[in-house]
């Protein structure tokens, strides 16, 4: 069962259980992987899907942060509740440790030495770590592993 058929089926248990979020939820993530289909004119691959549904996630995400800062915590919770539905049809979610040993891996095949080797590191990244990551928390490791990097060779050097 392809991703696109296994949403198609959650939402319609979701429509006899009568449950509204649920239903909602499916059926707007059905829609979005509809719209990207329509555009490139042909049936997405189960990864191009996790790409949809993590797109999907990561606008909830942001509207989690607005939201609260916003102090509408009800708004909040409810987008959380969205996130959770949506996280069950994505890639188990990478640890830190592994995210770690990822970056640790992606710059040592890049060459990577300091902050301005991001974008580099990253390249090779991205593909690895999508959907199962999310690319903020990625690409601050990155950042943080390169600055210390930096800083040891600029002491290593001798710089005050």
């Amino acid at each position: 069962m392809t991703l696109r058929e296994r949403l198609h089926a959650e939402m319609t248990d979701a429509m006899r259980a009568h449950d509204a979020l649920r239903r909602d939820v499916l059926r707007m993530a059905q829609a979005a992987v509809y719209s990207v289909e329509k555009k490139e004119h042909r049936e997405l691959s189960d990864d191009e899907v996790v790409g949809v549904l993590t797109r999907e996630v990561k606008t909830r995400r942001e509207s989690v942060e607005a939201f609260r800062a916003g102090g509408r915590e009800d708004l909040a919770a409810k987008e959380e509740a969205e996130i959770a539905i949506l996280s069950e049809f994505l890639p188990e979610q990478l640890s830190d440790d592994e995210i770690r040993a990822l970056v640790e891996e992606a710059i040592a095949q890049t060459g990577a030495s300091s902050a301005r080797d991001l974008g580099r590191v990253m390249g090779v990244l991205s593909p690895r770590t999508r959907g199962r990551a999310d690319g903020k928390r990625v690409s601050g490791m990155v950042a943080q592993e390169l600055a210390a990097r930096d800083l040891a060779a600029h002491d290593a050097a001798g710089g005050a």
